[in-house]
């Protein structure tokens, strides 16, 4: 479980395509000497496994069925990607509960300046627009952010200095894609509202 309050922009060093991609991050500031082997971490909101690592860097492998649902499949080296290791008994709570099972993938139609802040607009695949509500929470990119409006499968969000400065969306513009996980207790009443 994660909280969507990233703690550093990582960078794909490198990256092996045979059989299960295998991507080596390079971190800053990530908490590597208290990440074991096995742990999770949040990649751009995706949950993935740590192999090895080494000094400042880890390793995850990716399988395919991740690839084709995820940003994923078109990192390059290079790519910076937010970071955020699992949540442990007693850490502070901060954005919402994210499993890192992204849902799908959302495009940027759009970026206002909003004073010191930016509007971003995105758009989802239809299906998702049930779980995408005003003053919902919704996960992009391993980003905890709050939905300000909503039309169809569009959705609006803001995202202040900070949050600029210290993710990857700061450099996203309009046509770029995310990962996108609703918020689970959406999903949870969705559930028992129409089970069968």
């Amino acid at each position: 479980m994660f909280t969507g309050i990233v703690q550093d922009i990582g960078e794909i060093a490198a990256i092996d395509k045979q059989g299960d991609w295998t991507l080596t991050i390079a971190v800053k500031k990530f908490p590597l000497d208290k990440t074991s082997i096995g742990a999770s971490i949040s990649c751009n909101g995706i949950c993935l496994t740590v192999i090895e690592k080494e000094n400042n860097q880890f390793k995850v492998q990716v399988s395919a069925e991740t690839l084709s649902k995820t940003t994923a499949l078109h990192w390059r080296t290079g790519t910076r990607i937010n970071l955020e290791p699992a949540l442990r008994m007693g850490d502070e709570l901060g954005g919402h509960l994210v499993s890192g099972h992204i849902d799908g993938v959302a495009r940027l139609k759009d970026k206002q300046k909003e004073g010191d802040s930016w509007r971003y607009l995105f758009e989802a695949p239809h299906e998702f627009a049930k779980f995408i509500a005003p003053k919902g929470s919704i996960t992009l990119d391993g980003v905890s952010l709050t939905i300000n409006e909503v039309k169809g499968a569009q959705f609006g969000v803001n995202l202040i200095p900070h949050t600029l400065s210290e993710t990857a969306l700061g450099t996203l513009e309009p046509g770029g894609e995310v990962n996108f996980e609703v918020d689970m207790m959406v999903r949870y009443v969705e559930r028992l509202l129409h089970k069968n």
